[in-house]
């Protein structure tokens, strides 16, 4: 092949562009150059800044991304990016068919996704996704020659329901325009499967259109990039991936698969019992955070967890060592019918009776576990968290004076409510929780809140009478290190 500026050339043509003659040029190194008038090179990044092309005639309509600005340049995270589309003429028809060929050969060995499953929560957040879907998401896929399916959901585990019969072999990936809600139900029913193996494998995304967006901004922020539904859309249709930790959630034969978090204390009240203010908005979270500090509650109990490599040292040794692991832990003497082997995923398989347990008992202010950084678009839960370590960070706030705590809970915003002498910020393989009462009135339990969902109802909390998944009792967590796909920025 030809050579230009040391890379090896594709194709390279003369074409009519705005009228002129010059000449176009395709290299293996994924760059469409031109001349751009006197004196004036332009360039595409194929790879980052071309979503697909379409001819109209005798003319190929290049349809791209680019930084907001007159020409065309280098797609950079500090810009605005805006849809943008070249377009130039051949000069036969044989031309035009090569053209096309050497393009689409090169776009699909990026490995990109040529057909999604989309869902649609038009209930979540401020109603929004509905109208994301139409002004983000739509017309970016369109431009990419993507096909899609679109699946609004109509109820709480619609979602589920779909992962657990969809026919994954039709598509390339599952998108979720949504808050983290929608996702956490999408990993559950596929983990659910018969074939739970291979359909974890199918990458998941998600367009932030909720209240939190955690995963969304955990994500983009990861690259520096604001979380906007535009940019997490770009994400999916370059079709990059990275693996994601899958905690298991186990009470007695309830499993629960969480990618997010868990709390209990004070960041689950706040987030479930400012529930009764929705109508506020999301103010309502800031101003219920205030009643919560000012009348502060603690919670008997205790967590036992293995620590990861370096953490050796926080607790006490722990008597149970491990006794609960992979055990009904709410009725150890349950009957033979529950020892019918289930079908899906069951969790990770550790040797827990050989790890180096530790234990913490309370009482506790509050106790978060997190698996990736942001809980929400404003809260920088876990600032060290990773998508696969094969960790969960655990935040633990044993007693604090009201001001430091209102101080501390005001650093969420950036993740430095971490470096208070209050706060204890660990790493953990697994984990167990015994949940008690509060301290100041036995009659009275908490809530145990996971990936924004109540998990479990104590006596006398908020909307107490309302069936939960699990009972106020003890649970384990363990984690299965890279087990999920999500599409992501790089």
């Amino acid at each position: 092949m030809d050579q230009t500026e040391g890379e090896s050339i594709i194709l390279s043509d003369r074409v009519l562009l705005n009228g002129t003659v010059t000449p176009v040029t395709l290299t293996a190194g994924g760059k469409l150059r031109w001349s751009g008038g006197v004196g004036i090179q332009s360039c595409l990044a194929v790879e980052k800044e071309v979503l697909g092309f379409c001819t109209e005639g005798s003319r190929i309509k290049i349809r791209t991304v680019v930084e907001s600005g007159d020409g065309i340049c280098c797609f950079g995270s500090r810009g605005t990016p805006v849809r943008k589309t070249f377009a130039f003429e051949t000069m036969s028809d044989e031309l035009l068919g090569l053209w096309c060929q050497k393009l689409r050969e090169y776009i699909d060995s990026l490995g990109r996704p040529k057909k999604l499953f989309i869902f649609v929560n038009p209930y979540g957040g401020k109603k929004s996704a509905s109208k994301v879907f139409l002004d983000d998401v739509k017309p970016l896929l369109e431009d990419a020659n993507v096909e899609f399916t679109v699946q609004e959901t109509k109820y709480q585990l619609h979602a589920k329901e779909i992962a657990l019969t969809l026919d994954l072999s039709k598509y390339d990936g599952i998108i979720c325009v949504s808050g983290d809600g929608i996702l956490v139900e999408v990993v559950n029913g596929l983990l659910e499967r018969d074939d739970w193996d291979a359909a974890i494998k199918m990458p998941l995304g998600i367009v932030p259109a909720g209240t939190g967006n955690g995963m969304a901004k955990s994500l983009l922020d990861s690259v520096g990039h604001p979380c906007t539904a535009f940019n997490a859309v770009l994400a999916i249709i370059r079709g990059h991936k990275c693996s994601l930790d899958v905690a298991t959630i186990l009470q007695g034969q309830t499993t629960f698969f969480s990618v997010l978090m868990l709390a209990w204390g004070l960041v689950a009240d706040i987030d479930i019992e400012s529930e009764r203010y929705r109508w506020m908005g999301s103010a309502r979270i800031d101003f219920y955070a205030l009643q919560r500090i000012f009348h502060l509650r603690e919670y008997n109990g205790s967590i036992s967890f293995v620590p990861a490599p370096g953490f050796e040292d926080h607790g006490e040794p722990s008597e149970q060592k491990g006794e609960f692991m992979g055990k009904d832990i709410s009725n150890p003497s349950h009957d033979e019918s529950s020892k019918i082997q289930k079908c899906g995923y069951q969790g990770p398989h550790d040797d827990s009776e050989n790890l180096n347990w530790r234990k913490i008992n309370g009482p506790f202010v509050s106790v978060w576990l997190h698996n990736v950084p942001w809980g929400a678009e404003n809260t920088k839960a876990a600032p060290d968290a990773k998508f696969s370590d094969g960790y969960l960070d655990l935040i633990i706030i044993r007693s604090c004076p009201k001001c430091a705590l209102l101080s501390l809970m005001t650093e969420l915003n950036n993740g430095n409510h971490v470096k208070s002498p209050h706060v204890l910020y660990l790493k953990v393989k697994a984990f167990v929780l015994e949940p008690g009462p509060r301290v100041d009135d036995a009659t009275k339990e908490g809530i145990i809140d996971a990936d924004g969902e109540v998990l479990a109802r104590g006596k006398g909390t908020y909307n107490s009478d309302q069936k939960a998944l699990m009972d106020y009792k003890k649970l384990q967590i363990t984690v299965d290190q890279g087990l999920a796909t999500l599409f992501t920025p790089v």
